[in-house]
């Protein structure tokens, strides 16, 4: 590209305990462009944002905006110049309405209620985005949170809007609105960099890619001169490794009994006579689009969600069971990995070791006066050692572990407790294509145990790739059921939507 670029980092490192999260970094973006970043999680990719953003400040190099040097200490400063960054846990203040949220820090050019209304509608109006400026912020969905964020980059003129995981929690007709957002925004001269692990994303709507590798920029390049194989080849520095498995051997109805049988079970709006069985040594997917009531039941199932009074009945291993709290289904063997890892998955102030080592004493240290410490630890170390779970240190916080290291730390301390069903949400989200790999043969190895799996699932491939059979979800009941020879992305998508 030629031209001064809008935003140049040159020889840039930051370090953390004298480790660097990014080296040397060399990195430029020009106005109107799209410019993808990946790598696996820890590779330096949300480093690199943050010093833009002014969230993080270079321990070494130069930042340029407009051909200048910028000292970007704060938010603030980056703002100034322009730049705005949509996190992908939201900024947003739950108790302020979408209008306060989207003016925040500008007030004073905002004198009135009604200007900061009529500002707010204006810009959401204009983005086709069906948010009312007066409803709360925290009683918005994670899609529509997402929104406003944009909306307030774009209220604010923002010329650099840097997006962090734009579609994770997205359904697939939001992430086609959002991208067709970024070339609108792309056409008026605005800059992006948007954060993916979704390679196909990268490779399909942006026009530069860069590839970043344990802190340093590998590869900068066109995305049309990059494949999904030479980005991975980029990243790990090696071909990803295909695992090749066969559907289970013993699983299928008629072949044995049933792990857990639910039948006709129903919650509020959510879950409509939703009937279906898990059969041990069997992953069984359940595809479908969010709101179809796949984590619904997986919640009803737990205890962590009521059902309806007289709403259907479950049986585990041929008895029936109605759990009123989610520890009674960890006492009988059930485990459950949530689809969101930092709002319910673990302790974020505490190690990975003292986080699997409380899944363990959820199932093997109830009601006993003293609490067995010694096996608790050993036992979180050897989940640690089996997944190989690496931090930069011994006692680092889970909260900075990479993202693929955070979800195998909730895995472990789901398997930790010996379930014999485990429920895995969303295994995957959020998480680099090695540390992807490294989860599914997890679960395929957990299933090959002769434990029952329910996998949920809103990325189709993993869903064919894992599962003996599949479900499809709809309107809160199972409405398909194909085995893993006829289930192709067509039927199972003609079977969500129609």
């Amino acid at each position: 590209m030629t031209g001064t670029p809008i935003v140049r980092l040159e020889n840039v490192t930051k370090t953390y305990g004298g480790i660097a999260a990014l080296a040397q970094a060399d990195f430029d973006l020009h106005p109107g462009e799209i410019h993808a970043l990946v790598g696996e999680n820890g590779a330096g990719k949300s480093t690199l944002c943050k010093l833009i953003a002014g969230v993080i400040t270079p321990n070494e190099g130069t930042i340029r905006v407009d051909g200048q040097d910028a000292n970007l200490a704060t938010p603030k400063d980056a703002s100034r110049l322009g730049i705005s960054m949509v996190y992908q846990e939201t900024s947003l203040v739950p108790q302020l309405t979408v209008a306060q949220n989207m003016v925040l820090g500008r007030e004073s050019a905002f004198n009135s209620i009604r200007k900061v209304r009529n500002a707010a509608r204006q810009v959401l109006q204009r983005l086709n985005f069906k948010v009312d400026p007066m409803q709360l912020a925290g009683s918005l969905s994670t899609a529509k949170r997402q929104m406003v964020e944009i909306a307030r980059a774009v209220l604010n003129e923002a010329r650099v809007i840097i997006l962090d995981e734009p579609t994770a929690a997205l359904t697939p007709e939001e992430t086609d609105h959002l991208f067709d957002l970024m070339r609108s925004l792309q056409r008026s001269g605005v800059a992006m960099i948007f954060i993916s692990h979704a390679l196909e994303e990268a490779l399909n709507h942006a026009d530069r890619i860069s590839v970043l590798r344990n802190g340093r920029l590998t590869v900068t390049g066109q995305a049309r001169d990059f494949d999904r194989n030479r980005l991975i080849h980029h990243m790990i520095g090696e071909e990803l490794k295909e695992f090749e498995r066969e559907p289970a051997a013993s699983a299928g109805p008629g072949s044995a009994l049933p792990v857990l049988r639910v039948e006709n079970v129903r919650m509020g709006s959510m879950v409509n006579n939703m009937s279906f069985s898990i059969f041990p040594g069997q992953i069984t997917g359940i595809a479908g689009l969010i709101g179809s009531g796949r984590s619904e039941v997986a919640k009803v199932i737990m205890g962590h969600t009521k059902r309806n009074f007289g709403g259907g009945r479950i049986w585990l291993e041929g008895r029936e069971v109605r759990y009123a709290l989610p520890a009674q289904a960890v006492a009988d063997g059930i485990a459950y990995v949530s689809e969101d890892r930092k709002l319910d998955g673990f302790f974020e102030t505490m190690n990975a070791t003292e986080n699997i080592g409380l899944g363990w004493m959820a199932k093997f240290g109830r009601r006993k006066l003293i609490a067995p410490l010694q096996r608790m630890a050993q036992a979180a170390r050897d989940w640690e050692s089996r997944l190989s779970i690496r931090g930069i240190g011994k006692n680092q916080s889970v909260l900075y572990l990479s993202g693929g290291n955070q979800q195998k730390v909730v895995i472990a301390k789901s398997l930790v407790q010996k379930p014999k069903l485990v429920i895995f949400d969303e295994p995957t989200r959020g998480v680099d294509v090695g540390a992807i790999a490294e989860i599914r043969q997890i679960v395929r190895d957990f299933a090959e145990s002769g434990a029952g799996v329910i996998l949920i699932s809103s990325y189709l491939p993993e869903i064919l790739d894992l599962s003996d059979r599949i479900l499809v979800a709809k309107s809160g009941t199972i409405v398909a059921e194909f085995a893993r020879g006829e289930a192709t992305a067509s039927r199972i998508l003609h079977a969500a939507i129609h």
